[in-house]
């Protein structure tokens, strides 16, 4: 399963490992990637989502119902 947030589309990103002599090797910054449970009382039932912490927060802030019905239209969220 690839290691994208659905709900924010985070995926991870390409950089550089830089030493102290400035020899420059490439990695990945991968996202922080958490599974969560929520239910929806709309459908009366339970999903499991992958998610970053930041779209964890997001959640708490603004609810389940609102973050996805915006994450939908912006076509990040796959069930």
């Amino acid at each position: 399963m690839a290691r994208v947030c659905q709900i924010t589309g985070k995926r991870p990103r390409v950089g550089n490992t830089v030493s102290r002599a400035n020899n420059k090797i490439k990695r990945r910054f991968l996202p922080n990637l958490q599974k969560k449970r929520f239910y929806l009382p709309e459908e009366d039932k339970w999903v499991t989502l992958k998610l970053t912490a930041k779209a964890i927060k997001t959640i708490s802030k603004y609810g389940i119902t609102a973050v996805m019905k915006e994450a939908k239209a912006k076509g990040h969220l796959v069930l």
